[in-house]
């Protein structure tokens, strides 16, 4: 019988030895066979890459993290999942086990920025170079590759700013040039749009954000294609760093009920838009939601949804009454990170850490996650302190 995705996530990881609904949290460094011929056996299958219950070693991961594997694999239509410890830490993974020294990589003016920090700063030691392009002109990522290239990175929509890059044409290009493409998704997730399907090599999450939903735990997802799997597979070993089996344990908890979370921070997102752009202190919601806007059109061609995060243009003198706004907000945390359950609400300077994106005078971003608060709680909040912008 085939499941939709919605029963999938319901339904996967049942613990038939334990009769429980959700997988046990086996935590092990040893693990024990009953002969040394059974422990070369199980070591040949899995350097096979055949299916596994365990491992031969707790540094690989347990049963635990096997469970979410296979869910993650089922989400994003995967060779394989790798796991780590932080969604920083599969895009760490991505660079470090696709790139060697003499290479160059293309990567999206508007990425995380601790992203940028390893292409500013760790790469180079490596002797890798690192070439940002402009996330809304595809010539420019054309017009910059060269015969070194050998990864393209995209962060889509982009980090604080929310472009959205016309997917299909930076996937052209990579092929015809012969160079790998990797993609962090972590603000659709694979249940929107899941980039190996469309032809990306590596897809990216972070599972601390809406896999997890709860702000409680961290982790990060990294999935592959057949021809990348063996490189990823090599740098992955010799990093060492794993994903334990209590994160595991609570990010599958989490994504059982990613497709209701969803859903639900979408309709709550839709309303504060609404109420949103029709503030005169705001400038602009960066958010799909204009339909005739190029950042629309490109989500609407490669998502199937949306989720709760997006950032307002707000036009002021006076940076300190921006800051007013957000420090009076009562039910938008103050605080890094989003996907959880909670509101929050960051002033964001980005005017340092990007090359393309051009501010006017007494411009101010602010980054909103919309939680599953009720939105006309949230919209009053919002009412109540946009008053303090000046």
């Amino acid at each position: 019988m085939k499941k939709s995705i919605s029963t999938l996530l319901k339904h996967s990881s049942f613990s038939k030895i334990n009769r429980s609904a959700n997988p046990a949290v086996v935590r092990a460094s040893t693990i024990l066979f009953d002969s040394m011929q059974e422990l070369a056996s199980h070591e040949k299958k899995i350097l096979q890459g055949k299916p596994i219950t365990h491992y031969a070693y707790g540094r690989y991961g347990s049963q635990t993290t096997i469970e979410l594997q296979k869910i993650v694999k089922e989400l994003e239509q995967a060779h394989h999942v790798f796991l780590h410890s932080t969604g920083f830490g599969s895009v760490s993974l991505a660079f470090m086990a696709l790139c060697q020294s003499g290479d160059e990589v293309l990567v999206g003016d508007n990425v995380y920025y601790p992203t940028r920090e390893i292409t500013e700063k760790l790469l180079p030691k490596y002797n890798i170079k690192t070439k940002y392009y402009d996330p809304n002109n595809i010539k420019d990522l054309e017009s910059k590759i060269t015969k070194k290239t050998k990864l393209i990175f995209v962060e889509n929509p982009g980090s604080i700013t929310f472009e959205f890059q016309d997917l299909k044409e930076i996937i052209k290009l990579a092929k015809k040039n012969n160079i790998i493409t990797a993609m962090d998704n972590t603000w659709g997730t694979p249940l929107y749009f899941k980039p190996l399907l469309l032809g990306f090599d590596v897809s990216i999450s972070s599972a601390t954000k809406y896999f997890s939903g709860h702000s409680d735990a961290m982790g990060g997802t990294l999935a592959v294609n057949k021809k990348t799997y063996n490189k990823v597979k090599f740098c992955d070993k010799l990093l060492g760093s794993r994903l334990s089996a209590d994160e595991a344990y609570l990010i599958i908890r989490g994504i059982r009920t990613l497709d209701v979370r969803l859903k639900a921070h979408y309709e709550n997102t839709i309303k504060i838009v609404n109420f949103l752009k029709k503030q005169k202190k705001i400038k602009e919601v960066l958010y799909p939601h204009k339909s005739g806007s190029k950042n629309y059109k490109m989500w609407k061609k490669y998502y199937t949804g949306a989720t709760g995060l997006l950032s307002i243009l707000i036009k002021a003198k006076n940076k300190v009454s921006v800051l007013k706004f957000v420090n009076k907000l009562e039910l938008f945390g103050i605080g890094y990170s989003w996907g959880g359950f909670e509101s929050l609400a960051i002033y964001h300077d980005i005017s340092k850490i990007r090359n393309y994106y051009n501010f006017e005078k007494d411009e101010h971003l602010v980054r909103i996650h919309v939680g599953l608060e009720d939105p006309q709680d949230l919209i009053s909040d919002l009412r109540n302190s946009l008053k303090y912008i000046k």
